[in-house]
């Protein structure tokens, strides 16, 4: 029972904690294996955040079934958030042998060794700071770091709260410390994560040191680095923190920024803590210190009670900040929440996939406008690899987390190249290496 393969769905934070768990398996003997017909236990890392989501990891264990006929000694196993809601009901009903939340990753190889077993208990001070994680499926390029655990700004629709636990941050030394491995073996670009990274504090030798200060001390690690970060909570985000993007080349000049909803009466049922006119601000501030900034929105479609006016100032808070891209979702009700203990899921589905695609619509405008600017405009790009589509091309982004497709020629990856914009399509940039 040696062979572990590892799937991860779901956000960046999955995927840092995956490589949490594939080191702390390498470590206690297992080999981490790149398909699932070679494993003895198959590890399944989700979340919670979404209905469909979970649907989809519940096919997936139903379809894994029979891999368990052919391989009657094949164990599986539910990690992470979707672990920590459903808890025992996945080995009762799904049958899997393993449930692990995502404060128990130490025992998992414990849990692996037993018939069945199931594991969830949350923890006020875990934060994995002395495990540099394993890099799972990684281009050798980007890789993330977890900077903070937990959430405790409880929207209402939100689930990660009760899964994840209350917030605690790692030191600064020891997140620094795995950048500069990281960087030592060759990585270029590392995203600083967090469920709100704007939180982010620990006391170190009697003083605070927030968010904006470790970022710039991860920056200063070496100017060949790229550093990012996600998620920002707008009503956390501090112009410190933007002087200090704008302060330091090699801090990418993107920013996520949940909106959620253009309406105040939306964003108070969902306790965002901030109003239209608060997000407008920050939008401003950045704009303000940072013109090159690249801007993304995560938005909700459909939530409890949204009318039709609160769906058009969703649509008008588009137009004005003009997003570069945006993660766009229906409301999915999720058990256990404030939402669906208070208020009632009104909107139909259809209306909710109607709001939804005018939301992508627009969005998908204001993405090719804001590429067709880029056009005519040199930009750095740190290559990635290979394109997928034609290997005679490469593909990198830039500091404003846009892809750029450019002719190989003798560039590798891990190369910055300096790239005039030609043409684009609403995703994606195409240019040619100046010399």
């Amino acid at each position: 029972m040696n062979n572990v393969y590892i799937e991860t769905y779901g956000c960046q934070m999955n995927q840092a904690d995956s490589g949490i768990v594939g080191k702390v398996l390498e470590d206690n003997g297992y080999k981490l294996v790149s398909s699932q017909d070679d494993a003895d236990v198959i590890l399944i890392n989700t979340c919670a955040v979404r209905d469909n989501a979970e649907k989809r990891i519940h096919n997936r264990v139903h379809d894994l079934q029979a891999l368990k006929k052919k391989n009657p000694l094949l164990k599986i196993g539910i990690i992470g958030c979707m672990a920590e809601r459903l808890q025992d009901s996945l080995i009762k009903e799904d049958k899997v042998n393993i449930v692990c939340g995502p404060d128990s990753y130490r025992k998992i190889h414990e849990l692996i060794n037993q018939s069945t077993a199931i594991d969830v208990e949350l923890s006020k001070d875990e934060t994995y700071e002395d495990i540099i994680p394993a890099q799972l499926n990684s281009d050798g390029i980007s890789a993330f770091i977890s900077i903070m655990r937990g959430c405790e700004n409880f929207c209402t629709y939100c689930v990660v709260p009760y899964t994840r636990g209350k917030e605690r941050s790692r030191s600064p030394q020891s997140i620094i410390q795995e950048a500069k491995q990281l960087f030592d073996d060759g990585y270029r670009d590392i995203t600083l994560l967090g469920q709100n990274v704007n939180s982010y504090i620990y006391t170190e030798d009697g003083k605070e040191v927030r968010f904006a200060e470790l970022l710039v001390r991860v920056a200063r690690i070496n100017p060949s680095l790229r550093v990012r970060f996600a998620t920002s909570h707008p009503k956390d985000l501090s112009e410190e923190l933007v002087n200090a993007i704008a302060s330091m080349p090699n801090i990418c000049k993107y920013i996520h920024l949940p909106v959620q909803s253009g309406s105040n009466i939306m964003l108070k049922k969902m306790n965002r803590k901030y109003t239209v006119e608060e997000y407008l601000a920050k939008i401003d501030l950045i704009r303000k210190k940072i013109p090159d900034c690249a801007i993304s929105t995560d938005v909700i479609a459909g939530f409890c009670g949204e009318t039709e006016e609160d769906h058009a100032m969703t649509l008008d808070i588009f137009r004005k900040v003009r997003y570069d891209s945006a993660f766009m979702f229906k409301y999915s009700d999720r058990p256990g929440t404030v939402a669906h203990k208070r208020f009632v899921d009104d909107i139909e589905e259809t209306e909710k996939v109607r709001r939804l695609q005018e939301i992508i619509d627009l969005q998908r405008e204001l993405s090719l406008q804001s590429n067709q600017k880029d056009i005519g405009k040199t930009f750095e790009v740190l290559v990635e690899g290979e394109s997928k589509r034609d290997s005679s091309k490469l593909f990198g982004r830039t500091s404003q987390n846009k892809v750029v497709i450019f002719d190989k020629g003798d560039n590798k990856k891990g190369d910055y190249i300096d790239v005039i914009i030609e043409n684009c399509t609403s995703a994606t940039l195409f240019g040619k290496k100046i010399n």
